[in-house]
């Protein structure tokens, strides 16, 4: 039986990786600064510990051969636009520590999960972007603070690799979505925080939508996220390589979407001072099919009619949303 580390485990990716690996019969321990939020963890081993701490890294990497490292002080484009210093340094410090953790006790293999976010801002001031291929991350100019931190790790992933301290994989996330993941509190990405505006609302209402709603954007399915990751794991490639879709929306059409499933009909409000980030950004999957002979399966309106009942429902049990009607079809 293989034994594997996932990090971050208590929040959203993290712990459906857990599950992705136990249904295939790894043991697994899982590891975060905090517990699931929304359903126990079945990993073998939950044990609470702060990655930024070296101590806590030589713990949580004991004993493991496969390391997920998909830890890290993030949230959606409020949160990451707004909190630079935290999210750089203690990133910088999980992933330094983390990698050298993982190198000193052994393991076999370790990933590392970035982000669409290293991308070249000059490369995506027009919602009607080009698809972004891996090589085109640089010359550099990446998102200020968690794109500038995520592309410095990435390097460091190189880094031992290519010394021969640890074989590593590096996956760059185009904005994942789907149930299980948090939906208010400011750390919720663009799905998610649609989702819960919709639900909160009456049939009729109006809606608040960041930006003009015109920027544009790709979303990949939690499930297709996590196949993806154990796939390029596997694999012996070790260059960064896009894992999202290339199904590119505008935020307007995303809240569209959102209010066709949930069969109601909004008026959108627009609130262009509220951060919105790039104009366009979408994931050339190009090399994604060439290396794993696979690409995400799930549909964005597939994969939001698994993800707006789940938050729907969450709201209404805690008081926060009226009575459901009946999901559209």
């Amino acid at each position: 039986m293989k034994k594997a580390l996932v990090t971050g485990a208590g929040g959203f990716i993290a712990h459906h990786m857990v599950n992705y690996l136990k249904d295939r019969d790894y043991w697994v321990r899982a590891v975060d600064v905090k517990e699931p939020e929304y359903e126990p963890s079945r990993a073998d081993y939950f044990q609470v510990l702060d990655l930024r701490r070296w101590e806590d890294c030589l713990e949580a990497t004991r004993d493991v051969e496969e390391v997920y490292q998909l830890a890290a002080d993030m949230g959606g484009i409020g949160y990451i636009t707004g909190n630079h210093a935290d999210i750089a340094r203690n990133n910088v410090l999980i992933n330094a520590h983390m990698l050298d953790a993982a190198y000193q006790n052994g393991a076999s293999r370790y990933f590392y999960s970035s982000s669409a976010c290293i991308y070249p801002m000059y490369l995506q001031n027009d919602p009607d972007v080009t698809p972004l291929k891996e090589e085109a991350a640089y010359p550099a100019d990446p998102e200020e603070g968690y794109g500038w931190e995520k592309l410095y790790a990435e390097k460091l992933c190189q880094y031992y690799d290519e010394d021969g301290k640890l074989p590593t994989r590096v996956a760059r996330f185009h904005n994942i979505y789907g149930p299980l993941g948090t939906y208010e509190g400011g750390r919720e990405k663009a799905p998610a925080a649609i989702s819960r505006k919709v639900a909160v609302v009456n049939d009729g209402d109006e809606i608040e939508v960041w930006g003009d709603g015109r920027q544009t954007r790709s979303f990949m399915y939690v499930d297709d996220c996590v196949e993806g990751i154990y796939r390029l794991m596997q694999s012996d490639y070790s260059h960064p390589l896009n894992l999202g879709t290339d199904e590119l929306i505008t935020v307007d059409g995303l809240v569209d979407l959102v209010c066709k499933i949930a069969g109601k009909s909004l008026t959108k409000v627009h609130d262009t001072s509220k951060p919105q980030g790039v104009r366009g950004r979408n994931s050339d999957n190009s090399k994604l099919r060439e290396v794993l002979g696979w690409e995400p399966q799930v549909s964005l309106e597939e994969g939001l009619r698994q993800t707006y009942p789940w938050i729907e429902s969450e709201l209404r049990h805690a008081g926060k949303a009226p009575v459901a009607a009946p999901v559209a079809g």
